[in-house]
């Protein structure tokens, strides 16, 4: 790959990873559209790596408290922090379960654009729906474990491509009554353990496969997604204050669309894309 393609790779995914217009299926299709080589297992895991630096650095103040919250868990006292750390935790073990049963079916006809195409399209609209109804009345410090249960299941349906695991995490918890913002937050909370476990497992692949671990090329991909996932969480965040998810749903109904007018065979030259 040139650096032209990581840099731009690198770019996508750090403002897409956070946004609710799944970072896979942009991954997926720039790449595609632009007749570029797949990136690769350790490009992924060097992209991934540095959202996640940025979603730790701009959320250190609920980590540092969810770490005192399992201190004081330790020594059998409740605390705010340990309750938000029980709640992350809860809502990241279907993932993880769903992630081992269904790695391979993923791997291979989610990565359809049919499928991204109905994916990013219907998910859009749900978005829309739960946005336009659901409550602003509650905070993550109102969480109850029911409501935690049900975003990890929600964060489960993500494995499809197109889904977006922001995307539908922020959904479930607008349908719950979840103010815009804390959905938001509470979503790239759990981004990290997830982040950390695909990682993993995408790490020890590599290493069982004896390829590359560390490159230049990941080093750069790593930081310029860190840069750009960090502006990101923070306009969202900020936008979020005032605004809705209604041009982010918008957003997702038009790409989802054009999706599927190319996997029907209206848009032509999407051939290759079709797996």
């Amino acid at each position: 790959m040139t650096w032209l393609n990581l840099i731009v790779l690198a770019v996508v995914q750090g403002i897409t990873e956070f946004l609710p217009i799944s970072s896979s299926a942009h991954l997926i299709l720039v790449p595609c559209v632009a007749d570029w080589p797949d990136q690769g297992l350790d490009m992924d895991i060097a992209m991934h790596v540095g959202t996640l630096g940025a979603v730790v650095l701009y959320f250190w103040r609920d980590i540092w408290k969810m770490i005192l919250g399992l201190w004081a868990a330790a020594r059998m006292r409740k605390s705010p922090g340990g309750r938000m750390a029980l709640h992350i935790v809860v809502a990241t073990i279907p993932v993880v379960v769903a992630g081992i049963l269904a790695k391979d079916m993923v791997a291979t006809a989610g990565r359809s654009i049919l499928v991204m195409g109905w994916s990013t399209l219907g998910f859009g609209l749900l978005l829309f729906v739960a946005d336009r109804i659901g409550l602003t009345v509650r905070r993550i410090e109102h969480m109850t474990m029911p409501d935690a249960v049900a975003i990890g299941i929600a964060q489960a349906i993500a494995l499809i491509p197109g889904t977006s695991r922001s995307g539908i995490t922020m959904t479930a918890a607008r349908f719950l009554g979840y103010e815009r913002g804390e959905a938001a937050r509470f979503s790239m909370l759990m981004s990290i353990p997830t982040i950390v476990a695909a990682g993993t497992l995408a790490g020890l692949d590599i290493y069982h496969a004896n390829q590359p671990l560390l490159t230049t090329a990941a080093l750069y991909s790593a930081g310029l997604s860190f840069v750009t996932a960090l502006i990101a969480i923070a306009v969202l965040m900020h936008w979020l204050k005032n605004a809705s998810f209604a041009p982010f749903a918008f957003y997702r109904v038009i790409l989802g669309g054009a999706l599927l007018a190319a996997a029907y065979g209206f848009i032509p030259g999407f051939d290759r894309c079709l797996g």
